[in-house]
């Protein structure tokens, strides 16, 4: 009999991930919180045009969730995230924020409402800690980290809403963006939320673990008519690019990483005011923010930008002038767009340089050689890829 050394340090699998293996052709799997995760499967850009074209199902079982319970839950949560809850309806989702009482983002989120008194907090890093700490001094409340107790896996793409009604899911024509319905699913109960991370039509649906593989086979086996086809971190960072969704690590760092004196951000550095609701009473971050707000707004501001030519300008410094001798900032993300059509990037940069010139200095590599560009930039106020598809109730049946 052997023993493995490291069972300890290996990554947790997911749900899904017996089927997941299977069409893991080239072994790409990265991590997150623990889990093996997919960063491709078979080619990012070609699962990419499967969200875009088709559809796609990407996992979210490593996505932290917790069920916040109670009649305190609700001033609880208002109390941590800046967004006013209370509004919430019944089987509705929401996108929030929550900060430092210096009012730095921790991190941001989803809420959904699933009854009068229970919610159920999703996120991208663990946030146990922090929960607790924010729950002193409410004392009809519990809190469970539920995010093994899920099957949890988006469906995105222009078809999604296809393979969900030929799955025999009826009245789903009727959930608007942001909705929540239940279906009753071999026994047991699926919740479908109309949601996602693509900016575009697109799911989340949540099942009991026990039905994760029949989930699976069933969206697999109606969807083939429909392009299904699973995509992993990479098609997933092309496709929230474009809608304009920030990402910690890259937009922001979370609060409680971070080493240096603001390197963090604050909600209006990342251009989320409207998560921030000073009409309702105290919040986590409410007197530092309201300070921020008075004094003008912050110092930088995340801006959507279109750079001429198709070189991405991934890394790049940005410039008030072609001579690159004034720097007023930095790129994010960066990405040549297929559905725009153009050369697009999330930056940070000083709010008083922006309603002048933007020049992105850009630097890539053609058959081993670097070369250097400067590139002019235009700043845009929409989403760079926001189709009315996403929008539409009922959505269309393509």
């Amino acid at each position: 009999m052997t023993t493995d050394a490291f069972a300890g340090e290996r990554l947790k699998h997911s749900h899904f991930h017996p089927r997941q293996a299977e069409r893991n052709l080239r072994e790409a799997w990265s991590s997150w919180n623990g889990f093996k995760f997919a960063d491709y499967y078979y080619d990012a850009e070609y699962e990419y045009f499967c969200v875009r074209n088709t559809c796609g199902t990407y996992d979210i079982c490593p996505m932290q969730k917790y069920m916040v319970t109670g009649g305190d839950a609700l001033a609880m949560l208002n109390r941590m995230v800046t967004r006013d809850v209370s509004k919430l309806g019944i089987n509705r989702v929401t996108y929030v924020a929550w900060c430092t009482d210096e009012g730095r983002m921790v991190d941001d989120g989803t809420i959904f409402r699933l009854g009068e008194d229970k919610f159920m907090l999703t996120c991208g890093s663990p946030c146990l800690a922090w929960l607790r700490m924010s729950s002193l001094g409410f004392d009809d409340l519990h809190i469970e980290d539920v995010t093994e107790g899920f099957a949890a896996l988006s469906l995105q793409g222009p078809t999604s809403f296809a393979v969900l009604k030929a799955m025999g899911l009826e009245g789903l024509e009727n959930l608007k963006p942001f909705g929540i319905m239940h279906f009753p699913y071999h026994g047991g109960m699926l919740m479908v939320s109309r949601t996602g991370f693509t900016g575009d039509l697109g799911y989340e649906l949540w099942a009991q673990p026990e039905h994760a593989l029949t989930l699976w086979d069933e969206l697999y086996g109606v969807g083939a008519d429909y392009g299904i086809h699973p995509y992993g971190e990479s098609a997933t960072n092309m496709a929230r690019l474009e809608a304009g969704f920030i990402m910690p690590d890259m937009e922001f760092n979370e609060a409680l990483k971070t080493v240096n004196f603001q390197h963090d951000q604050t909600p209006f550095e990342l251009n989320l005011g409207w998560l921030v609701d000073f009409k309702k009473p105290h919040f986590n971050g409410r007197k530092a923010l309201l300070a921020e707000r008075d004094k003008g707004g912050p110092k930088y501001m995340l801006t959507k930008l279109d750079i001429e030519g198709n070189k991405p300008a991934e890394g790049s410094h940005l410039y008030s002038n072609e001579n690159c001798s004034r720097e007023i900032g930095y790129v994010t993300s960066a990405m040549w767009s297929p559905a725009a059509k153009a050369n697009i990037a999330l930056a940070m940069i000083e709010t008083d340089k922006l309603q002048g010139e933007i020049w992105a200095e850009i630097y890539y590599e053609k058959e081993l050689r670097h070369i250097h560009k400067v590139a002019r930039c235009t700043i845009q106020d929409k989403p760079f890829w926001t189709p009315a598809r996403a929008r539409q109730t009922p959505p269309p049946l393509y």
